[in-house]
């Protein structure tokens, strides 16, 4: 038995299924399945019932608590020396919503890069949630997120605030409005978000942190019969097609100062509602026995870079 073994068992007990896994090993299915043959042997014992979808036996899951936490201390074990023997070289896996990643990352990196020139930053960019289960896989050594709940084993650190704001077209809504338009400012400042009805509307997907907000903004205001332009799970769709007049949209403040021109945003209503449409996006990282050092020196480099913002 060797680290090997363990962590074809470990792939194959997440894939549930030997193509996969080999797929994932970059190895034959063959060779996969004379790995876990030889395993079982030398425990003697049956650790998988190998039927579709695969399950683990009894045997198979005590044998997977056994392999996970050795492989974790393996993997702190060799980052340890890593860090010894190379002098802050290797690899940091930095999961990041895509947009999100788009708005932020270019600066942060970057910045890092000038302190730390022999550290690659390795992107991965999905969802919140999909970071979230990488990062308890151990597929990303740190995720930049919205966490709405702890995670096992999982350590969270504050790294900045967003705030969702309303972004409109001057000359669209005084055109929709007119003389009631200050009122209807007030109204959706003082987060009465009713004063949008009648307004077309660009949404985005219920799987992102700021279209879940719209679409609650727009159930709660009692829309019932909204004018919705278009959905895009893109946000600078969105921006593109706020600017052009064709309605309201809901989008981090952030997001949008870095991706418009100062001419863009002077032809935009930038509409706040404070504290209600703020959330909090935060470092997540693994807790282990020996933490790499670049992680809280990327986390410290990106901090400030954010406190150094324009805006």
């Amino acid at each position: 038995m060797n680290f090997a073994t363990m962590e074809y068992f470990t792939m194959l007990a997440r894939e549930r299924s030997f193509t996969r896994a080999a797929d994932r090993l970059h190895i034959t299915q063959q060779s996969l399945s004379s790995h876990i043959g030889k395993l079982e042997k030398e425990l003697g014992s049956q650790l998988i019932v190998r039927h579709v979808p695969l399950e683990l036996t009894y045997a198979g899951e005590v044998f997977l608590g056994y392999a996970e936490t050795i492989l974790k201390q393996y993997s702190t074990m060799r980052q340890e020396f890593w860090d010894i023997a190379h002098n802050e070289e290797g690899v940091l896996r930095v999961g990041i919503a895509f947009t999100r990643g788009r708005t932020i990352l270019p600066d942060i990196i970057m910045a890092f890069h000038e302190d730390y020139p022999h550290i690659r930053v390795e992107l991965v960019e999905a969802t919140n949630e999909a970071l979230r289960q990488k990062l308890l896989d151990d597929e990303i050594d740190l995720a930049i997120a919205f966490f709405p709940n702890t995670l096992p084993g999982v350590v969270m650190r504050d790294f900045y605030q967003e705030e969702v704001v309303t972004l409109v077209s001057r000359e669209l809504f005084e055109s929709l409005y007119g003389d009631e338009t200050p009122d209807r400012i007030r109204r959706i400042e003082a987060g009465d978000y009713s004063a949008l009805e009648g307004c077309p509307l660009i949404l985005g997907s219920l799987e992102d942190i700021g279209g879940r907000i719209e679409h609650s903004v727009i159930r709660r205001a009692g829309i019932s019969r909204p004018r919705i332009v278009a959905t895009s799970n893109n946000s600078e769709t969105h921006l593109a097609l706020c600017v052009r007049g064709a309605g309201a949209c809901l989008c981090s403040e952030t997001l949008a100062r870095a991706s418009l021109t100062k001419q863009q945003l002077d032809s935009l209503l930038i509409l706040r509602s404070g504290e209600p449409a703020r959330y909090s996006i935060q470092f997540g990282y693994r807790e282990k026995p020996y933490q790499w050092s670049v992680i809280d020196a990327f986390m410290d480099v990106a901090r400030k870079t954010m406190e150094e913002r324009p805006w």
